[in-house]
């Protein structure tokens, strides 16, 4: 069972190339007691797609959350502010 809860969204905009996309992470638990990864991304202002891995310990969850992220902030995308 997830014992704290983690959301995370983030986005990249860029003007000239007429970019505007978002980038949602959360962890949450599923019906059958494992821990879920949704991802969520998109244009922003879209309902964009979505995909779920499922683990079953919320630490195996974290690790790919926090790779996701790196890859992510590497590519240009920032918190809100």
């Amino acid at each position: 069972m997830t014992v704290q809860p983690y959301r995370l969204y983030i986005e990249r905009v860029g003007p000239s190339k007429n970019m505007a996309r978002f980038y949602a992470l959360s962890i949450e638990p599923n019906l059958f007691g494992e821990t879920s990864l949704v991802r969520s991304w998109g244009r922003i202002g879209s309902r964009g797609q979505q995909k779920i891995h499922v683990f079953d310990s919320e630490a195996k969850a974290v690790d790919l959350l926090l790779t996701l992220l790196r890859r992510k902030r590497a590519r240009g995308y920032l918190p809100l502010q």
